[in-house]
Protein backbone atom coordinates (compact mmCIF):
# COMPACT_ATOMS: atom_id res chain seq x y z
CA UNK A 1 0.00 0.00 0.00
CA UNK A 2 1.27 3.30 -1.13
CA UNK A 3 -0.31 6.56 0.34
CA UNK A 4 -0.83 7.68 -3.24
CA UNK A 5 -3.27 4.63 -3.49
CA UNK A 6 -6.71 4.85 -2.79
CA UNK A 7 -7.71 2.43 0.18
CA UNK A 8 -10.30 -0.07 -0.07
CA UNK A 9 -12.35 0.72 2.77
CA UNK A 10 -15.25 -1.84 4.01
CA UNK A 11 -18.43 -1.29 5.28
CA UNK A 12 -20.49 -3.60 7.63
CA UNK A 13 -23.97 -2.32 7.76
CA UNK A 14 -24.69 -3.28 11.23
CA UNK A 15 -28.54 -3.68 12.17
CA UNK A 16 -30.93 -3.30 9.14
CA UNK A 17 -33.67 -1.80 11.35
CA UNK A 18 -31.39 1.14 12.70
CA UNK A 19 -29.67 4.27 11.62
CA UNK A 20 -27.29 2.06 9.56
CA UNK A 21 -27.98 2.52 6.07
CA UNK A 22 -29.23 6.53 7.16
CA UNK A 23 -25.36 7.15 7.98
CA UNK A 24 -24.26 5.18 5.42
CA UNK A 25 -25.82 6.35 2.39
CA UNK A 26 -25.79 10.42 4.00
CA UNK A 27 -22.33 9.36 3.69
CA UNK A 28 -21.45 8.14 0.55
CA UNK A 29 -24.13 10.13 -1.32
CA UNK A 30 -21.11 12.79 -1.29
CA UNK A 31 -19.13 12.05 -4.78
CA UNK A 32 -15.67 13.49 -3.34
CA UNK A 33 -15.78 9.85 -0.63
CA UNK A 34 -15.50 7.62 -3.27
CA UNK A 35 -12.87 9.93 -5.12
CA UNK A 36 -10.57 9.37 -1.46
CA UNK A 37 -11.13 5.45 -1.20
CA UNK A 38 -12.65 2.53 -2.65
CA UNK A 39 -16.37 1.56 -0.42
CA UNK A 40 -17.04 -1.65 -0.23
CA UNK A 41 -20.79 -2.50 1.83
CA UNK A 42 -21.28 -5.63 3.29
CA UNK A 43 -24.98 -5.97 3.31
CA UNK A 44 -28.01 -5.72 1.17
CA UNK A 45 -28.48 -3.86 -2.15
CA UNK A 46 -32.22 -4.27 -0.94
CA UNK A 47 -32.27 -2.50 2.39
CA UNK A 48 -29.67 0.17 0.42
CA UNK A 49 -32.44 0.89 -2.13
CA UNK A 50 -35.49 1.02 0.38
CA UNK A 51 -33.79 3.38 2.86
CA UNK A 52 -32.79 5.48 0.06
CA UNK A 53 -36.27 5.80 -0.86
CA UNK A 54 -37.74 5.88 2.25
CA UNK A 55 -35.72 8.76 3.41
CA UNK A 56 -36.19 10.49 -0.23
CA UNK A 57 -32.51 10.63 -0.01
CA UNK A 58 -30.71 11.61 -3.26
CA UNK A 59 -30.04 8.64 -5.91
CA UNK A 60 -26.77 6.92 -5.19
CA UNK A 61 -25.09 4.57 -8.22
CA UNK A 62 -24.06 0.95 -6.60
CA UNK A 63 -22.20 -1.75 -8.28
CA UNK A 64 -23.11 -5.12 -6.56
CA UNK A 65 -19.99 -7.25 -6.90
CA UNK A 66 -19.34 -10.96 -5.41
CA UNK A 67 -16.44 -10.14 -3.93
CA UNK A 68 -14.22 -7.45 -3.00
CA UNK A 69 -11.68 -7.97 -5.49
CA UNK A 70 -14.19 -7.11 -7.91
CA UNK A 71 -14.71 -3.62 -6.45
CA UNK A 72 -14.55 -1.05 -8.83
CA UNK A 73 -12.97 2.43 -7.69
CA UNK A 74 -14.71 5.75 -7.76
CA UNK A 75 -18.33 4.27 -7.25
CA UNK A 76 -19.85 2.42 -4.08
CA UNK A 77 -19.54 -1.05 -4.05
CA UNK A 78 -21.97 -3.41 -2.35
CA UNK A 79 -21.87 -7.15 -1.54
CA UNK A 80 -24.78 -8.97 -0.81
CA UNK A 81 -24.20 -11.09 2.47
CA UNK A 82 -28.00 -10.58 3.82
CA UNK A 83 -30.95 -13.09 2.58
CA UNK A 84 -32.94 -11.67 -0.33
CA UNK A 85 -35.60 -11.62 1.54
CA UNK A 86 -34.82 -10.03 4.21
CA UNK A 87 -37.75 -8.08 6.33
CA UNK A 88 -37.00 -4.62 7.00
CA UNK A 89 -38.60 -3.00 10.53
CA UNK A 90 -36.97 -0.13 11.09
CA UNK A 91 -36.81 0.59 15.05
CA UNK A 92 -37.56 -2.92 15.79
CA UNK A 93 -34.96 -5.65 17.24
CA UNK A 94 -35.53 -8.60 15.27
CA UNK A 95 -33.44 -11.68 14.76
CA UNK A 96 -32.97 -11.44 11.68
CA UNK A 97 -31.80 -8.31 12.05
CA UNK A 98 -28.61 -9.84 13.93
CA UNK A 99 -28.23 -12.57 11.90
CA UNK A 100 -27.98 -10.11 8.99
CA UNK A 101 -25.25 -7.75 10.98
CA UNK A 102 -23.44 -11.27 11.80
CA UNK A 103 -23.08 -12.44 8.38
CA UNK A 104 -21.91 -8.88 7.34
CA UNK A 105 -19.41 -8.79 10.13
CA UNK A 106 -18.13 -12.00 9.12
CA UNK A 107 -17.53 -11.79 5.82
CA UNK A 108 -15.87 -8.40 5.98
CA UNK A 109 -13.12 -9.18 8.70
CA UNK A 110 -12.53 -12.35 6.39
CA UNK A 111 -11.09 -9.81 4.32
CA UNK A 112 -9.99 -7.62 6.60
CA UNK A 113 -7.67 -10.97 7.30
CA UNK A 114 -6.85 -11.53 3.94
CA UNK A 115 -6.33 -7.85 3.55
CA UNK A 116 -8.59 -7.60 0.94
CA UNK A 117 -9.94 -4.48 2.06
CA UNK A 118 -7.42 -2.24 3.84
CA UNK A 119 -9.82 -0.93 6.62
CA UNK A 120 -12.97 -1.61 8.33
CA UNK A 121 -15.58 1.01 9.11
CA UNK A 122 -18.82 -1.00 11.47
CA UNK A 123 -21.94 0.34 11.00
CA UNK A 124 -23.48 -0.14 15.10
CA UNK A 125 -24.72 -3.13 15.89
CA UNK A 126 -27.20 -4.61 18.63
CA UNK A 127 -25.40 -6.58 21.33
CA UNK A 128 -28.33 -8.29 22.36
CA UNK A 129 -30.33 -9.16 18.52
CA UNK A 130 -26.82 -10.24 17.34
CA UNK A 131 -25.84 -13.18 20.18
CA UNK A 132 -26.13 -16.79 19.04
CA UNK A 133 -24.04 -20.03 19.03
CA UNK A 134 -21.01 -18.24 16.51
CA UNK A 135 -21.50 -14.49 18.65
CA UNK A 136 -21.00 -14.68 22.09
CA UNK A 137 -19.03 -11.24 22.97
CA UNK A 138 -20.45 -8.41 24.41
CA UNK A 139 -19.34 -6.12 21.32
CA UNK A 140 -17.34 -5.33 18.40
CA UNK A 141 -14.02 -4.86 20.35
CA UNK A 142 -14.11 -8.08 22.02
CA UNK A 143 -15.17 -9.92 18.92
CA UNK A 144 -12.49 -8.53 16.82
CA UNK A 145 -10.08 -9.03 19.45
CA UNK A 146 -10.49 -13.00 18.92
CA UNK A 147 -11.29 -12.86 15.18
CA UNK A 148 -8.50 -10.43 14.10
CA UNK A 149 -5.80 -10.91 17.12
CA UNK A 150 -2.09 -12.52 16.59
CA UNK A 151 -1.27 -14.57 19.36
CA UNK A 152 -1.04 -12.07 22.43
CA UNK A 153 -2.21 -9.54 20.24
CA UNK A 154 -5.20 -7.63 22.50
CA UNK A 155 -7.62 -4.96 21.71
CA UNK A 156 -8.09 -1.37 23.35
CA UNK A 157 -11.02 0.80 22.62
CA UNK A 158 -10.24 4.47 22.10
CA UNK A 159 -13.02 7.13 21.59
CA UNK A 160 -11.90 10.33 20.13
CA UNK A 161 -11.93 13.51 17.95
CA UNK A 162 -9.74 16.61 17.51
CA UNK A 163 -9.52 17.44 21.29
CA UNK A 164 -9.27 14.47 23.19
CA UNK A 165 -8.72 10.52 22.61
CA UNK A 166 -10.11 8.17 25.48
CA UNK A 167 -9.26 4.76 26.36
CA UNK A 168 -10.54 1.79 28.68
CA UNK A 169 -9.23 -0.86 30.56
CA UNK A 170 -12.39 -2.16 30.92
CA UNK A 171 -15.27 -2.10 28.10
CA UNK A 172 -18.58 -4.15 28.46
CA UNK A 173 -18.60 -5.24 31.72
CA UNK A 174 -21.14 -4.58 33.96
CA UNK A 175 -20.44 -2.35 37.16
CA UNK A 176 -20.42 -5.18 39.82
CA UNK A 177 -17.34 -6.59 38.19
CA UNK A 178 -15.11 -3.54 37.05
CA UNK A 179 -13.01 -3.26 40.37
CA UNK A 180 -12.02 -7.12 40.25
CA UNK A 181 -11.27 -6.22 36.55
CA UNK A 182 -8.93 -3.88 37.65
CA UNK A 183 -5.88 -5.00 38.31
CA UNK A 184 -1.97 -3.53 37.71
CA UNK A 185 -0.81 -6.17 34.88
CA UNK A 186 -4.44 -4.96 32.89
CA UNK A 187 -3.41 -1.19 33.75
CA UNK A 188 -0.23 -1.51 32.20
CA UNK A 189 -0.92 -3.58 29.56
CA UNK A 190 -3.26 -0.68 28.22
CA UNK A 191 -1.01 1.69 28.84
CA UNK A 192 1.59 -0.19 26.18
CA UNK A 193 -0.81 -0.41 23.83
CA UNK A 194 -2.14 3.24 24.33
CA UNK A 195 1.28 4.80 23.75
CA UNK A 196 1.98 2.79 20.47
CA UNK A 197 -1.16 3.53 19.06
CA UNK A 198 -0.88 7.11 19.90
CA UNK A 199 2.34 6.95 18.46
CA UNK A 200 1.82 4.34 15.20
CA UNK A 201 -1.67 5.69 14.48
CA UNK A 202 -2.03 9.03 15.23
CA UNK A 203 1.70 10.44 14.89
CA UNK A 204 2.20 11.64 18.68
CA UNK A 205 5.90 11.57 18.97
CA UNK A 206 6.32 11.93 23.25
CA UNK A 207 3.02 10.74 24.04
CA UNK A 208 1.77 12.14 27.86
CA UNK A 209 -1.40 10.06 29.03
CA UNK A 210 -3.52 11.01 32.32
CA UNK A 211 -5.16 7.89 33.97
CA UNK A 212 -8.05 8.20 35.79
CA UNK A 213 -8.98 6.88 39.18
CA UNK A 214 -11.57 4.14 39.95
CA UNK A 215 -12.91 5.83 42.74
CA UNK A 216 -14.30 9.67 43.82
CA UNK A 217 -11.62 11.36 44.57
CA UNK A 218 -9.20 9.32 43.77
CA UNK A 219 -9.89 7.41 46.63
CA UNK A 220 -9.86 10.48 49.50
CA UNK A 221 -6.44 9.30 50.96
CA UNK A 222 -8.07 5.61 51.04
CA UNK A 223 -11.25 6.40 52.75
CA UNK A 224 -13.06 6.28 49.41
CA UNK A 225 -11.57 2.85 48.58
CA UNK A 226 -7.94 1.62 48.16
CA UNK A 227 -7.56 0.84 44.66
CA UNK A 228 -5.56 3.84 43.79
CA UNK A 229 -2.56 3.19 46.47
CA UNK A 230 -2.93 -0.48 45.67
CA UNK A 231 -3.11 -1.07 42.36
CA UNK A 232 -3.24 2.39 39.63
CA UNK A 233 -0.50 3.88 41.34
CA UNK A 234 1.82 1.08 40.95
CA UNK A 235 1.12 0.63 37.46
CA UNK A 236 1.61 3.95 36.84
CA UNK A 237 5.27 3.61 38.24
CA UNK A 238 5.65 0.41 36.49
CA UNK A 239 4.76 2.33 33.70
CA UNK A 240 7.00 4.64 33.58
CA UNK A 241 10.15 2.52 34.05
CA UNK A 242 9.28 1.16 30.54
CA UNK A 243 9.06 5.09 29.63
CA UNK A 244 5.45 5.85 29.13
CA UNK A 245 5.05 9.06 30.02
CA UNK A 246 1.68 8.53 32.20
CA UNK A 247 0.50 10.32 35.06
CA UNK A 248 -2.41 10.53 37.75
CA UNK A 249 -4.23 8.91 39.02
CA UNK A 250 -6.71 11.95 38.55
CA UNK A 251 -10.64 11.95 40.09
CA UNK A 252 -12.70 12.00 36.77
CA UNK A 253 -15.08 14.81 37.79
CA UNK A 254 -12.48 17.11 38.41
CA UNK A 255 -10.43 15.98 35.66
CA UNK A 256 -13.08 16.66 32.89
CA UNK A 257 -14.85 19.66 34.97
CA UNK A 258 -11.94 21.77 34.66
CA UNK A 259 -10.65 20.45 31.16
CA UNK A 260 -7.04 19.30 32.32
CA UNK A 261 -7.57 16.49 29.61
CA UNK A 262 -6.47 19.40 27.25
CA UNK A 263 -3.14 19.06 28.13
CA UNK A 264 -2.58 15.05 27.41
CA UNK A 265 -2.07 13.28 24.34
CA UNK A 266 -4.52 10.35 25.83
CA UNK A 267 -6.48 9.63 28.69
CA UNK A 268 -7.32 5.78 30.42
CA UNK A 269 -10.26 5.30 32.09
CA UNK A 270 -11.07 2.71 34.45
CA UNK A 271 -14.33 1.92 33.08
CA UNK A 272 -16.91 2.86 29.93
CA UNK A 273 -19.19 5.17 31.11
CA UNK A 274 -16.38 7.09 33.38
CA UNK A 275 -14.47 7.31 30.29
CA UNK A 276 -17.38 7.88 27.08
CA UNK A 277 -19.62 9.45 29.19
CA UNK A 278 -17.73 12.86 29.55
CA UNK A 279 -16.05 12.21 25.99
CA UNK A 280 -19.63 12.49 24.23
CA UNK A 281 -20.76 15.08 25.74
CA UNK A 282 -17.27 16.52 25.10
CA UNK A 283 -17.60 15.25 21.26
CA UNK A 284 -21.11 16.30 20.43
CA UNK A 285 -21.41 14.01 17.75
CA UNK A 286 -18.30 13.69 16.32
CA UNK A 287 -16.32 11.18 17.46
CA UNK A 288 -15.11 8.02 16.24
CA UNK A 289 -14.88 4.67 17.97
CA UNK A 290 -10.89 3.15 16.72
CA UNK A 291 -10.22 -0.80 18.18
CA UNK A 292 -6.37 -0.39 18.78
CA UNK A 293 -3.89 -2.97 19.20
CA UNK A 294 -4.67 -5.19 16.52
CA UNK A 295 -2.72 -5.36 13.08
CA UNK A 296 -5.72 -4.83 10.74
CA UNK A 297 -7.38 -0.65 11.05
CA UNK A 298 -11.36 -0.46 12.47
CA UNK A 299 -13.68 2.45 13.09
CA UNK A 300 -16.78 3.43 13.86
CA UNK A 301 -18.76 6.26 14.49
CA UNK A 302 -19.14 6.70 18.43
CA UNK A 303 -23.66 6.49 18.60
CA UNK A 304 -25.77 3.26 18.52
CA UNK A 305 -28.40 2.00 16.55
CA UNK A 306 -30.66 4.48 17.12
CA UNK A 307 -33.97 2.91 17.23
CA UNK A 308 -35.94 5.42 18.47
CA UNK A 309 -34.97 8.00 15.12
CA UNK A 310 -34.68 5.03 12.68
CA UNK A 311 -35.97 5.00 9.02
CA UNK A 312 -37.09 9.18 10.09
CA UNK A 313 -34.37 11.04 8.10
CA UNK A 314 -32.97 12.32 11.91
CA UNK A 315 -29.97 10.56 11.69
CA UNK A 316 -26.72 12.69 11.91
CA UNK A 317 -24.04 10.73 9.39
CA UNK A 318 -21.31 13.19 10.79
CA UNK A 319 -19.65 10.60 12.87
CA UNK A 320 -19.83 8.08 10.41
CA UNK A 321 -18.05 10.06 7.90
CA UNK A 322 -15.75 10.98 10.16
CA UNK A 323 -14.76 7.26 10.89
CA UNK A 324 -14.61 6.61 7.51
CA UNK A 325 -11.37 9.76 7.24
CA UNK A 326 -10.12 8.44 10.04
CA UNK A 327 -9.66 5.09 8.93
CA UNK A 328 -8.24 6.22 5.73
CA UNK A 329 -5.70 8.19 7.93
CA UNK A 330 -4.73 5.48 10.38
CA UNK A 331 -4.01 3.67 7.54
CA UNK A 332 -1.63 6.47 6.40
CA UNK A 333 0.11 7.12 9.48
CA UNK A 334 0.76 3.36 10.28
CA UNK A 335 2.51 3.46 7.06
CA UNK A 336 4.68 6.30 7.72
CA UNK A 337 5.61 5.21 11.53
CA UNK A 338 6.65 1.74 9.80
CA UNK A 339 8.93 2.88 7.10
CA UNK A 340 10.38 5.28 9.27
CA UNK A 341 11.12 3.01 12.40
CA UNK A 342 11.91 -0.34 10.24
CA UNK A 343 15.74 -0.03 10.01
CA UNK A 344 16.98 2.57 12.67
CA UNK A 345 20.30 4.08 12.35
CA UNK A 346 22.79 3.86 15.11
CA UNK A 347 23.98 7.02 16.32
CA UNK A 348 27.96 7.73 16.21
CA UNK A 349 29.13 10.41 18.62
CA UNK A 350 32.04 11.59 19.90
CA UNK A 351 33.85 10.48 23.46
CA UNK A 352 35.88 13.53 24.49
CA UNK A 353 37.58 11.88 26.88
CA UNK A 354 39.18 8.61 24.92
CA UNK A 355 38.71 10.77 21.58
CA UNK A 356 37.46 7.36 19.84
CA UNK A 357 33.95 7.26 18.06
CA UNK A 358 30.87 5.52 19.89
CA UNK A 359 28.28 3.79 18.16
CA UNK A 360 24.91 4.30 19.89
CA UNK A 361 22.73 0.86 19.22
CA UNK A 362 19.21 3.32 19.13
CA UNK A 363 17.37 -0.08 18.79
CA UNK A 364 18.16 -0.71 22.49
CA UNK A 365 17.43 1.18 25.59
CA UNK A 366 20.16 3.42 26.39
CA UNK A 367 21.08 1.20 29.67
CA UNK A 368 21.38 -1.77 28.17
CA UNK A 369 24.03 0.05 25.43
Amino acid sequence: MKETEKLTIGITHGDINGVGYEVIIKTLSDPRLPEMCTPVIYGSSKAFTAYRKLLGLPAVAVNVIQQAQDAKPGTVNIINTAADDIRIEPGSSTPEAGSAAYAALECAVTDLRSSTIDALVTAPINKANIQSSTFTFPGHTEYLEASLGEGTDKALMILYNDVVKVALVTTHLPLARIPQAITKDAIIEKLKIFDTSLRRDFGVVHPRIAVLSLNPHAGDGGLLGTEESDIIIPAIEDARKERIECFGPYAADGFFGHGLFKHFDGVLAMYHDQGLAPFKAIAGGSGVNFTAGLQAVRTSPDHGTGYDIAGRGEADETSFRQAIYEAIDICHHRESYDAATANPLKKVFHDKNTKDNVVLDLTKDSDEV
